[in-house]
């Protein structure tokens, strides 16, 4: 079995906004080279975890590494500006960009996400839509600050029975015992 690069490796992230626990001990492993969804309805900490990605979040306690940097140190940040003008990241982070886009725009903006994935850069798309489930390569299922699942969308299906991602994520939702521990 060979190994997976990883773009993104999370442990033990616990991230506080006032008096309310965001994310709590969240611990993930994103692998380089895909079109990875985060999905979850409004409020349930997507936006919240994307900005410990990329270094601009206060956070409690845990770890967040970025193609194997810290997040938020001096070198990653350097890092990401560097890439961003010369237009060739490794890690694009994009939160619910296909809103309000039109089916035309939109079905090229995910065949361009996959031709950057095909490339080899990894892509985290965050969306409340969860028609676009099917469209990436492995899922990120968020409620209430928590992954619910993190699989592919065949196998969420496949698992939960579902006959699509919308009824696969309320099934999770519902019956906890799906949900891995």
């Amino acid at each position: 079995m060979t190994d997976v690069p990883v773009a993104v490796e999370i442990d033990g992230l616990r991230v506080v906004r006032g008096e309310r626990v965001v994310l709590d001990d969240l611990s993930l492993r994103l692998s380089a080279g895909r079109v990875i969804g985060l999905l979850g309805p409004s409020g349930c900490g997507k936006s919240t975890l994307l900005r410990a990605i990329v270094g601009v979040q206060v956070v409690e306690r845990g770890t967040v590494r970025v193609l194997g940097l810290a997040a938020g140190s001096a070198s990653l940040r350097t890092r990401v500006v560097a890439v961003a003008l010369l237009g060739a990241p490794e890690l694009l982070v994009l939160d619910e960009p296909t809103v309000g886009l039109d089916p035309v725009l939109r079905t090229d903006m995910w065949d361009l996400f996959h031709r950057l994935a095909g490339e080899g850069r990894t892509l985290l798309v965050s969306s409340h839509v969860m028609d676009e489930a099917t469209r990436c390569d492995e899922l990120l299922l968020m409620r209430d600050g928590a992954i619910l699942a993190q699989e592919t969308p065949q196998s969420l299906l496949s698992r939960t029975g579902a006959r699509d991602t919308e009824e696969a994520f309320l099934t999770l939702v519902r019956d906890r015992s799906l949900t891995p521990a």
